[in-house]
C-alpha cells in the first residue's frame, strides 16, 4: 500500500479510538468515502486485509493500526 493510504488508515484508526475507545473495531471501508472513488485502491486494501491477512470483516482498531505501521 502506497504511503498515503496507510497515513489515512492510521489516522482513521486514531480517530475512532479517540471517539470511543480502544475495543472499536472497523472494517476497510471505514478508509473510504461512501463514493466508490478509487475502485483500484480499494481493492489494494480489501487484499491486503482479506488475502494477505485473512482477517476478518471487523477488527479493532488498535491492531489495524499496528499491522500497517509493521507492514
Amino acid at each position: 500500500m502506497n504511503t498515503a493510504i496507510r497515513k489515512n488508515i492510521i489516522e482513521v484508526c486514531d480517530s475512532k479510538i479517540l471517539s470511543k475507545d480502544e475495543n472499536v473495531g472497523l472494517s476497510f471501508y471505514a478508509f473510504f468515502k461512501n463514493k466508490n472513488e478509487h475502485p483500484e485502491l480499494l481493492m489494494e486494501v480489501a487484499t491486503w486485509w482479506i488475502m494477505e491477512h485473512k482477517l476478518d470483516h471487523f477488527e479493532k482498531a488498535v491492531k489495524i493500526k499496528e499491522m500497517v505501521k509493521l507492514d
